[in-house]
């Protein structure tokens, strides 16, 4: 079993769909074994633990910078002997130092067709109001790997989802979550769990 860390800060709805597509055996070569979270008061961490999955918070607040967090964080991956970190909504940046550190898989999925309306400060609805903004016919969702920049890693899948007539950034937000990131988030790990899972 590939043993996944979940990064975590607002509803988890991507959490809910990776637990989902465990549950169904889309996922078979992978499990959970902690979520991190930068917001203690994040619904993520409810699912968490409705789940039974162990859960820790790292709050900004609680560090004196980011180089101590992110040791916090290295620490809790190496000793749970985390194999693929899963970036699900998480607004905590990592650093190109902790990636370099870092010698295994970190994927991130970002609510837009990279590259995009990507990059730094493309993130939430403010990634849905540019795509709006720029009059897109298409938008949807990819799935990453995390390198040393910011939506700059390799393209693992890509879905496309239709920009509609009236659409707001909200309603495009939701339908790109339905159509695009709960589908294929699932499918890359599923993929990598084959290929690195034991």
């Amino acid at each position: 079993m590939l043993k996944i860390a979940a990064l975590v800060s607002g509803g988890g709805t991507n959490l809910q769909a990776i637990l989902d597509a465990m549950d169904s055996g889309i996922i078979k070569n992978a499990e959970i074994s902690i979520v991190v979270s930068t917001n203690g008061h994040a619904y993520a961490l409810k699912r968490a633990e409705i789940r039974g999955i162990n859960t820790v918070v790292l709050a900004k607040k609680d560090f004196a910078n980011n180089c101590d967090r992110e040791k916090a964080l290295l620490d809790i991956l190496s000793q749970n002997n985390i194999e693929l970190v899963v970036l699900c909504g998480c607004m905590m940046v990592l650093s190109p130092a902790f990636i370099e550190g870092w010698d295994k898989p970190i994927i991130n999925v970002h609510p837009s067709l990279l590259p995009a309306h990507g990059g730094r400060g493309f993130y939430g609805l403010r990634v849905h109001e540019a795509v709006l903004a720029a009059g897109d016919a298409i938008t949807g969702a990819t799935v990453h790997f995390v390198d040393g920049g910011i939506d700059t890693g390799s393209i693992i899948l890509q879905k496309e989802v239709a920009v509609k007539m009236g659409d707001t950034p909200e309603i495009l937000q939701k339908r790109v979550m339905e159509q695009a990131e709960w589908i294929i988030l699932p499918q890359a790990i599923a993929e990598i769990s084959e290929k690195f899972g034991r």
